[in-house]
């Protein structure tokens, strides 16, 4: 996945030698799915206290905002997501993660078609993490730093509204360590996990040409 960041950068890049044309601003509300993927998703009975495990699919929301200079563009967003976690690993049933944070990156249109806008995006991310496991366990909540990862993501833009609007599917894989120290529990550094995820989403954007 760090290899399909550093391509997209690239490609964006690129595009900065060809003449620039409409410059188009936008602001969006997105909302959908999230999936967790490795470790974060794995189900163990022998979970460690405050071990980052057994997150199952949940939902979310996210803004963001950017600016497209011909097929280059910039993006910033806000993400919220909530996860359940499985009893199995964190001990009762109202165990849960929310994590949120910022991106920003470039974005990259692929212009193929006259109708809809396909385009692929990197950037970097800063995330951070609560956790509550319930009273009855050892750690009952902790929360993480804010910690650097990135995501990789690819959609299209489907214009309505006389294109004033988009209507705009996008899929997306976030991957990051998060770092925590739990009271009572960690000595010497902090414990760095996994936490990785992908998300189905869907959004509305406000198109504004400047």
């Amino acid at each position: 996945m760090k290899h399909l960041v550093f391509a997209t950068i690239a490609a964006g890049l690129l595009a900065t030698a060809s003449p620039l044309h409409a410059q188009l601003f936008y602001v969006g509300l997105r909302g959908g799915a999230g999936i967790p993927t490795g470790s974060f998703s794995e189900v163990s009975s022998t979970s460690e206290p405050g071990a980052l495990d057994g997150a199952k699919a949940g939902l979310g929301y996210g803004l963001d905002a950017g600016i497209n200079l011909g097929p280059l563009g910039f993006y910033a967003g806000f993400d919220r997501m909530r996860f359940e976690c499985a009893e199995q690993s964190c001990g009762a049933r109202d165990s849960k993660y929310r994590l949120q944070g910022v991106s920003a990156g470039v974005r990259l249109s692929v212009p193929l078609f006259p109708f809809v806008k396909p385009w692929v995006k990197g950037g970097v991310t800063f995330n951070e993490l609560d956790a509550e496991f319930g009273e009855a366990s050892s750690v009952p909540r902790f929360s993480t730093e804010r910690s650097p990862g990135y995501e990789v993501g690819a959609g299209i833009d489907i214009p309505i509204a006389g294109g004033f609007f988009s209507v705009t599917p996008q899929v997306r894989y976030v991957g990051q360590k998060l770092d925590y120290r739990l009271p009572g529990v960690t000595t010497g550094g902090e414990v760095s996990t996994a936490a990785n995820y992908y998300t189905i989403d869907l959004g509305l954007r406000l198109r504004s040409p400047i």
